[in-house]
């Protein structure tokens, strides 16, 4: 006789990924039964709370890739979520400024890669900027409707509410038990036994570890990444939300200006190796994270590959004048004085032993599992395709 299993699936991962496939699991398979562990005491506590809370419109991302076609899905399925709930939300739109001739060709393939992934995109001359952002200066820019802004922690707690799962905050997985024929056990810090079908690893900083623990090799790490945010003393600065052209080589969009659905507006992030998985502080140093972190391959290839880039994130860290200066080349009438350091998040970059930096989402399936090893910007966008994909694997392995 088999062992009883208090769920059907387990999820392990409190964020909105792991939440979303909860309620993407209990929508497509009612009375499934569905247990999140999170280690925090309550939902998005990481990635997901400490982030600029874009909607993105998936404009930047390779047509054909996951994160374009989730991406454009999810934005308009984000914003009807949020209007359906009452989850303060704002389609604000968003200009990508080109403020260098190098950056023009760049700009213009993102026009060519919106239109391809079915966005509307229109192109502005240096003149036009100022009819959307006053005090913006540039030499061309496109514009992105579609783009807006929303409480991500409040989507969470609804996707939370609206499952029906059964959540457990304050639990901290600590050793996972996999049998094939009989499913899946995990230990708790607090030595509680919990088991079930079928386990979804929607872990964020930790995915690799916990992949690892289930027996599963995925064959590559997190390597963490600071973001570093300040506030602008004076908002009244900035209408939208405004970006730089990104650098097509990273992952990352380069320090960019967010009018939030509170009013305020976010400078930032930066991209900075963080000495802790989750070092949100310069301070926080955790030795056995970062021991593994530089124990892997591809962590030194990153540095050998792009140290030049990275040794300008640095100095933008280090420097509020250096950071204030990369502000300026898109809003000229900031100072120092108008930057107010805030909140630093935390990217969990999926990283190949080759160096590679991931750039799509990455969902892995091992037996009676499901890992989510890459879900960066912007996941929290797509989270409700994503959550519908990761639950449609786990339910056919049950």
């Amino acid at each position: 006789m088999g062992l009883a299993h208090d769920a059907d699936v387990l999820v392990i991962g409190g964020g909105i990924v792991g939440l979303s496939t909860a309620y993407a699991i209990t929508r497509a398979a009612p009375g499934t039964r569905v247990t999140v562990l999170e280690k925090e005491p309550g939902p998005a506590r990481h990635q997901t709370g400490r982030n600029s809370g874009v909607i993105h419109s998936g404009v930047y991302y390779r047509p054909g890739s996951l994160k374009a076609r989730y991406a454009v899905r999810g934005a308009a399925e984000m914003v009807k979520f949020c209007a359906e709930y009452g989850i303060p939300h704002a389609v604000t739109g968003k200009l990508i400024v080109a403020t260098d001739r190098a950056e023009l060709p760049r700009l213009h393939a993102l026009v060519q890669r919106g239109r391809e992934n079915g966005i509307p995109v229109r192109e502005l001359g240096a003149s036009q900027i100022p009819q959307y952002e006053p005090e913006v200066r540039g030499l061309a820019a496109i514009h992105v409707g579609t783009t807006g802004v929303c409480d991500f922690v409040a989507v969470a707690r609804q996707l939370a509410h609206g499952s029906g799962a059964e959540i457990r905050y304050g639990t901290r997985v600590v050793r996972v038990d996999r049998r094939p024929e009989r499913g899946v056990a995990v230990l708790t810090a607090a030595g509680d036994i919990v088991r079930g079908r079928v386990l979804v690893n929607c872990a964020g900083l930790y995915c690799d570890e916990i992949a690892r623990l289930t027996g599963d090799d995925p064959d590559v790490r997190i390597v963490p990444f600071r973001g570093e945010y300040y506030e602008l003393a004076r908002p009244e600065l900035v209408r939208g939300l405004v970006y730089p052209v990104p650098d097509p080589a990273f992952p990352f969009l380069g320090v960019h200006l967010t009018r939030g659905i509170d009013g305020g507006v976010h400078v930032g992030p930066n991209a900075v190796p963080a000495l802790a998985r989750e070092g949100y502080g310069r301070a926080t140093v955790r030795p056995a994270e970062l021991a593994s972190t530089l124990a892997w391959p591809g962590s030194w290839r990153i540095a050998r590959r792009h140290w030049r880039y990275g040794a300008g994130e640095l100095r933008r860290s280090l420097s509020k004048g250096a950071f204030t200066e990369a502000v300026r080349r898109l809003l000229p009438g900031v100072c120092e004085d108008d930057l107010v350091p805030t909140a630093a998040g935390v990217r969990a970059q999926a990283v190949l032993r080759d160096g590679t930096l991931v750039d799509d989402f990455l969902i892995r399936e091992g037996p009676r599992t499901v890992h989510v090893l890459n879900a960066p910007s912007p996941a929290a966008t797509a989270s409700l395709p994503i959550g519908r994909e990761v639950a449609r694997r786990a339910l056919s392995a049950l």
